[in-house]
């Protein structure tokens, strides 16, 4: 059997936000249920080099893979790089063959995305108008189009430390750059930053408001003011991840914050194990990342491929 290599190109030629949604809340159903298989995540720090990599593997719905995926903040401003790269191994769980070697950097932004809008439309208010996006990157362009895919009509307010790379990404994007106080009073908030301090105050977040924490994915990094997630319904990804790399870390470390405040896993409320919005609270949702969202599109990804025949096939491993 041979292995299908799956370039970015490649990738970027099937992969749409249309299916990334429905994979992904899949995904999180079947956490959610038990129904997947996914190991703590396992970091490399590399202090020398300013950032890490990650292991990432996870089973679900028949398809078994890793991905191995970096994130190197300096990257851009020293490299001409980006910040996120990552390589998938989809494999055939019965007899260990690699199905495919493929780009996950685009699988990685695309997940998150997702993830993003799938929190909103299970924690948030029926019929948001307003989206702030704070952090002006590769991240928050991919958010904005998850959440195009599930709401129509949203006015966009963009945000980051640097105007004019707010500035840069409404006029590309559609939008308005704004201040961080402004942004954070929408309906729905995305942050999406590498910020090791609270960047969204609490005094600035409505009633009502559901905000998605995408940036905080390692220890020590806190993109909220501690009163909001004190004030909010929590709720994470993973237990494991989140209390050790997600926005809550920070918090429960210093003791701003209790464990047994959090209010379930996205999975368990999108399965209706949990109970979700009630009322008119503010509602958090704290994003690690889980491997089984990159499994679920991978192997859209693959299917895909394979019937469009895209890609290039080799014999990568004797035997397979």
């Amino acid at each position: 059997m041979k292995t299908l290599i799956l370039t970015q190109r490649d990738v970027a030629s099937i992969l749409t936000m249309e299916a990334a949604v429905p994979a992904v809340e899949r995904a999180f159903a079947a956490h959610g249920r038990g129904q997947a298989i996914m190991p703590a995540k396992v970091y490399l720090p590399l202090e020398d080099f300013g950032g890490d990599f990650r292991a990432m593997p996870a089973y679900f719905e028949g398809s078994a893979g890793v991905k191995w995926v970096n994130s190197h903040p300096g990257n851009p401003a020293k490299h001409g790089l980006p910040a996120v790269r990552g390589v998938f191994i989809l494999s055939d769980p019965a007899t260990a063959a690699p199905l495919a070697v493929m780009d996950a950097t685009l699988l990685t932004a695309y997940r998150t995305g997702a993830a993003g809008a799938v929190a909103s439309r299970a924690l948030g208010k029926k019929g948001p108008k307003t989206l702030g996006l704070i952090g002006s990157g590769v991240q928050a362009r991919v958010l904005l189009s998850a959440h195009r895919v599930v709401f129509q009509g949203l006015e966009v307010l963009c945000a980051d430390k640097q105007a004019d790379v707010a500035q840069r990404f409404a006029q590309q994007l559609g939008g308005r750059a704004v201040s961080l106080e402004e942004a954070s009073a929408c309906d729905i908030i995305c942050t999406a930053t590498p910020s090791r301090a609270p960047i969204v105050m609490r005094e600035w977040v409505r009633p009502g408001t559901h905000i998605n924490a995408m940036g905080a994915d390692g220890p020590g990094k806190q993109e909220l003011d501690p009163r909001i997630l004190v004030d909010a319904m929590v709720v994470i990804d993973d237990w494991h991840q989140a209390v050790e790399s997600g926005e809550v870390n920070v918090p429960l470390h210093t003791g701003a914050y209790a464990k047994g405040k959090i209010h379930a896993t996205l999975g368990e409320v999108i399965a209706g194990l949990r109970p979700g919005r009630k009322g008119d609270e503010i509602t958090v949702f704290d994003s690690t990342g889980l491997a089984i969202q990159d499994v679920a599109l991978a192997r859209v990804v693959f299917d895909a491929a394979k019937t469009r025949g895209i890609g290039q096939a080799v014999e990568l491993v004797a035997g397979a």
